[in-house]
């Protein structure tokens, strides 16, 4: 059977690969659209973190025989703690300001973050192996699917329902919400609101180091892996509308199908499909999909 002239089997299995890839592209969205939504940071430091995320777990790994289960935990808190620096030391000097000071600010700082690692470990990738427990493939009739990669999907797929489900139906999110719309009040009831911002932002920046030690045993871990993606995920965080948790989980997925249907269809436009998606939507509503107009 075909489609359009493409084998089925071919057309299922890019569809599947491009599940894959959305998923990190909704994961990696979802800590930007935290940040920007809550902080009214553009955040350009993620990329950079989500590397830094990747390096921990290979370090871990080679320095000191850390597997990948206590790696999936321990860089996104080592992470964490780098964010709650950097927020702590740098960003809320810049809390009031455009958030152009934001965007220069983070900017610089995912260029010395991804110098350190490129003068210490050169720009040739480490290699990260699969976790024992994840190690083969399940026949899905049309393709031979990865179990790690399924893996990756399932994981992501949690991580961003909780997160969207944290921040928008609980008391703690409402208490976020309230505290970036009207940080007096709502110190007025004895809320903790600098607190508050240096968690979320240390929270924002574990969620790309988590998004980084899931890449690790798929793609090379290299200084220059989250400067490749980061770009992309941009784009996706801008579709879905900026600071929309929700339009950025399905913006990444929906976007990694179109990029691995395009992969099908007509290869040479793959890598620039999501871009070509972004223009169209920002034509007809140039707040994204779920975004709120101004």
């Amino acid at each position: 059977m075909e489609i359009f002239g493409i084998p089925l089997q071919a057309f299922l299995g890019q569809l599947v690969l491009g599940l894959v890839n959305g998923a990190f592209y909704a994961m990696l969205s979802l800590g930007l659209a935290v940040i920007f939504g809550l902080l009214d940071i553009v955040n350009f430091a993620h990329g950079a973190l989500y590397m830094v995320g990747a390096f921990a777990a290979w370090i871990m790994l080679d320095k000191f025989g850390i597997n990948f289960w206590f790696a999936l935990v321990l860089a996104p808190l080592l992470v964490g703690v780098l964010g709650v620096v950097i927020e702590r030391t740098f960003l809320k000097r810049l809390y009031g300001l455009d958030p152009l000071y934001g965007l220069l600010l983070t900017f610089g700082l995912s260029l010395i973050l991804e110098g350190i690692f490129r003068d210490q470990y050169g720009v040739s990738g480490q290699s990260y192996p699969v976790p024992e427990l994840l190690e083969g493939a399940t026949n899905l009739g049309f393709m031979i699917l990865p179990n790690y990669r399924a893996f990756v999907v399932l994981a992501s797929l949690v991580v961003c329902l909780g997160t969207w489900f944290l921040i928008e139906r609980t008391r703690l999110g409402a208490y976020l919400r309230a505290g970036t719309e009207n940080a007096k009040l709502v110190q007025a009831f004895g809320v903790n609101v600098p607190l508050m911002v240096m968690l979320t932002y240390g929270a924002g920046a574990a969620l790309a180091a988590m998004a980084g030690v899931l890449a690790a045993p798929i793609i090379q871990v290299t200084p220059l892996m989250g400067s490749n993606l980061i770009i992309v995920v941009f784009a996706v965080v801008v579709i879905g509308g900026m600071g929309s948790i929700l339009g950025s989980v399905v913006t990444g997925l929906v976007l990694g199908l179109i990029e691995g249907m395009t992969r099908v269809f007509y290869p040479e436009a793959s890598s620039v499909v999501v871009f070509v998606v972004m223009v169209i939507v920002l034509i007809i509503r140039p707040a994204g999909l779920f975004g709120k107009e101004a």
